[in-house]
């Protein structure tokens, strides 16, 4: 079964790592350079140009009414998420599902989660139906960026 690029189970087994063929052999390296870019593009979403700081802050008002500072928030801070891992807070009870999630809140996740919180992690507590328009939610994680 050696058609190109790949091997057989058995010949696996037999043969050494190095000399496994693997499925990018006789892959060119201006191919190799073309794919690592197309995979680094699509793992790390650029943030949106033209991002309106000031229109994400104001749209990111009705969130501040749960994701406080505040001990007693009903959700939980956002100071800091970008980079964060999901259910990351000590000091936060999150839902099942939220803690189950184990996403990395970088901006492509928060925007598909602002976007549809429940398509994103199902059960999620978080009582919000999302961010319907594209502009809206870019802005708002570019804000969501700057929180330190």
């Amino acid at each position: 079964m050696s058609k190109i690029g790949m091997t057989s189970p058995a010949s696996r087994a037999s043969t050494s790592w190095p000399q496994r063929k693997t499925w990018m052999a006789g892959t060119s390296p201006a191919m190799t350079a073309i794919i690592a870019l197309a995979a680094t593009m699509l793992a790390v979403p650029l943030r949106a140009a033209g991002a309106d700081l000031a229109h994400g802050r104001q749209v990111f008002a009705a969130c501040a009414a749960c994701h406080t500072e505040k001990p007693d928030a009903l959700g939980p801070s956002l100071k800091g998420v970008v980079g964060r891992k999901s259910a990351a807070l000590a000091d936060y009870r999150y839902s099942g599902p939220m803690r189950r999630a184990n996403l990395t809140w970088d901006e492509g996740t928060l925007r598909q989660f602002v976007a549809d919180p429940q398509a994103k992690i199902a059960g999620t507590r978080m009582p919000f139906g999302g961010l319907q328009d594209p502009k809206d939610v870019d802005d708002v994680v570019a804000y969501l960026a700057t929180l330190k």
